[in-house]
């Protein structure tokens, strides 16, 4: 029966990264598909191809989600994986509402969120400081910081060419974000793919098939959560795509390229500096806020953000009471 429970909950898990993929695809290409500068299906393919590389190129933040946010040593193998199936189901749920909606939230503290509240509803070892450590603290800094980043940098930018002509100059900066658009691809597999890595990672030392002492990612996690993520990359995600693209702020390729740039560097520096967890979502969102800001406030629609800072808001309250209800609903059944 445990056998078999593992490997529903490494389904699960891999539905989430596919969940994830086609809810974040837009955080990848959705500027530069809006300022024309790729054809959605050539984003999609690069986005997916970037998403694979990056999931392949760090465990910094797997080992965090493994580790750090819920210990489920205390329980037997059997609960342990009704708690992390709970967890995912509830991550899931909420992935699917806000994709629905249209609304950019977080895959991230999605997850994050269900793995609390089903921590919660368990009674097993919730570890407080590293949530608000690396889940809090960044949650709250790395949108700020990337609205900071690409507020100063397009302010550079736009004294910088000041004096060249609009049309070359936007032209050029639209070839400049297949390559912003790329590094963008890289940081969400390198981010996203690694939290399903690390979910797996917990279900197979719940189940008694992993070293709790060992926090080493076998090649098969990888290379699966790698896939799903890049499978659901290429599936789409055009809802969100369009609020990211368009309804936040119009971009041109200028801003698209910086706010790609920005949002990848924190990205980058979250996962292999900080080993943090940050969400794609609220880290692009904000960038495009910056550069938007640049031409006027009210050139932002702060009424769409608002929308969307609400969905931030209530991601890990509501993953984490959907998780803890399915907990409290599969327990009795599966135990």
């Amino acid at each position: 029966m445990d056998v078999l429970l593992v490997v529903i909950v490494v389904a699960f898990a891999l539905g989430f990264d596919y969940t994830n993929g086609f809810h974040d695809a837009a955080n990848a290409i959705a500027t530069s598909v809006s300022t024309r500068a790729l054809t959605p299906r050539v984003a999609l393919l690069m986005a997916a191809f970037f998403n694979l590389v990056g999931a392949l190129l760090g465990t910094h933040v797997a080992t965090t989600i493994a580790e750090d946010i819920i210990s489920i040593g205390d329980v037997g193998p059997h609960e342990g994986l009704v708690i992390v199936l709970s967890g995912l189901i509830g991550a899931i749920t909420w992935n699917l509402i806000t994709w629905w909606l249209g609304l950019p939230s977080s895959s991230t503290h999605a997850l994050i969120g269900g793995l609390t509240g089903v921590g919660i509803a368990s009674g097993v070892t919730v570890h407080w400081d590293a949530i608000w450590d690396k889940v809090v603290l960044p949650m709250v800094f790395s949108p700020l910081i990337g609205f900071l980043l690409a507020f100063g940098l397009m302010v550079g930018v736009l004294w910088i060419v000041r004096n060249r002509p609009p049309a070359r100059t936007q032209r050029r900066f639209r070839l400049a974000q297949t390559a912003s658009a790329a590094a963008m691809a890289l940081g969400h597999g390198l981010q996203d793919a690694q939290k399903t890595m690390g979910v797996i990672v917990l279900a197979l030392i719940a189940g008694g098939f992993h070293d709790p002492d060992n926090m080493t990612i076998p090649l098969w996690v990888k290379l699966s959560a790698a896939a799903a993520i890049s499978a659901g990359t290429y599936a789409g995600g055009w809802r969100i795509m369009r609020t990211l693209g368009r309804k936040i702020i119009e971009l041109d390729p200028a801003r698209g390229f910086v706010a790609e740039s920005v949002a990848a560097v924190v990205l980058y520096a979250n996962a292999y500096w900080l080993h943090a967890p940050v969400s794609t979502t609220h880290t692009i969102t904000s960038a495009i806020m910056g550069v938007g800001a640049t031409k006027r406030l009210s050139a932002v629609r702060w009424g769409v953000a608002k929308n969307i800072g609400a969905a931030w808001v209530l991601t890990i309250p509501a993953a984490a009471l959907v998780a803890a209800l399915v907990y409290l609903v599969l327990n009795p059944i599966l135990t």
